[in-house]
């Protein structure tokens, strides 16, 4: 890409005989560029790989939450489930016990 944004310095300077009357600035401003180019590859992957894990770390904390709300939605309902059947045995243990009572009352 470096060639295609600078030129042919073969085409600006006049070549005779193997000597070229270009001083060689070209290949100054070719490396330059080069390099220019090099920089900002490199820096479009520090982008692409910081925005990806970026995006891992958004994920990972989107699934946390997730779990978390699931542990906290099953923990309610098993807490749910327990106190309904205390309930459900403290009311039985006491109509047996009224039960009892009565019949011992009245026989």
């Amino acid at each position: 890409m470096g060639l295609l944004l600078s030129g042919n310095n073969r085409e600006r300077g006049k070549c005779c005989r193997g000597k070229c009357s270009d001083s060689g600035s070209g290949n100054v401003v070719e490396v330059v560029i080069i390099a220019v180019e090099v920089v900002l590859v490199v820096a479009a992957v520090v982008v692409v790989v910081a925005v990806v894990v970026v995006m891992v770390v958004v994920v990972v904390v989107v699934v946390a939450v997730v779990v978390v709300a699931v542990v906290v939605e099953v923990v309610i309902v098993v807490v749910v489930v327990v106190v309904v059947a205390v309930v459900v045995v403290v009311v039985v243990v006491v109509v047996v016990v009224v039960v009892v009572v009565v019949l011992v009352v009245v026989v």
